[in-house]
This record gives C-alpha cells, sequence and structure tokens, in this order.
C-alpha cells in the first residue's frame, strides 16, 4: 500500500477500502492473503486506528475479507469473483452509456473501432 496519497474529497477510511480493492483487482492481494495489521497501516500512514478499523470493517461487510481470530484479516476467496462482477456492472451502467454516445457522437464505424483494436 505504499506511496497513498490522500486526497480532501473522500474520508480516507473510504480512501484506504478503495486501495485495497484496487490492489485485489490488480493481484496484489489474492484470496488467502492477510491484509497489514490495523496498527501497522494506521503507524505507516499516521492514521487513526479507528479509521483503519472502518476501511477494514467495510471490507469485510461485503465479505472481500474475513477476520480469523487472533490472526487477522485475510482476502476471501470470492473476493475477486465479487469484485469483478462489480467492476463489470459499475462499466456497464456508468461508462459504456458514455462510451457509446462519444462513439456515435463521432460517427464510429463498428469496423473502424475493431480495426482500431487490431492494430494497438
Amino acid at each position: 500500500m505504499s506511496g497513498i496519497q490522500w486526497s480532501d474529497g473522500a474520508p480516507i477510511y473510504r480512501q484506504l477500502k478503495e486501495r485495497v480493492i484496487a490492489m485485489m483487482l490488480d493481484g496484489q492481494l489474492k484470496p488467502g492473503d492477510a491484509l497489514p495489521s490495523v496498527r501497522q497501516v494506521a503507524a505507516e500512514y499516521q492514521l487513526n486506528p479507528i479509521t483503519v478499523s472502518r476501511a477494514y470493517q467495510e471490507l469485510a461487510d461485503e465479505a472481500l475479507v474475513e477476520k480469523r481470530r487472533g490472526l487477522g484479516m485475510y482476502v476471501t476467496e470470492e473476493a475477486s469473483r465479487k469484485l469483478l462482477g462489480n467492476e463489470r456492472e459499475r462499466f456497464l451502467t456508468e461508462e459504456w452509456p458514455q462510451v457509446l454516445e462519444r462513439i456515435r457522437l463521432l460517427g464510429l464505424t463498428p469496423e473502424e473501432l475493431l480495426r482500431e483494436g487490431d492494430s494497438a
């Protein structure tokens, strides 16, 4: 989780949660991997441990991580599948309509798009 830049636009716990999710999607955190301890993250990023706990609790509430008593938090086996499904749904409902509109405005044909995609 090194190199995190906190922004003023969202609560830090939410930014931390999103960073952990990004690490799961990127494969940096795989099913069965342990998350850094609350104390470790709080100390490294000079955060209140309650802030870190809140981020971790939201991940647990979404069944992306599980708490193992006395051991810490671990990425669940179904985390990748859930996240990929959520991201696909978000893309199709939020981003894809904008992409389609841009394609329509530019007058691009499916053939042009496929031809450009093949050359990339």
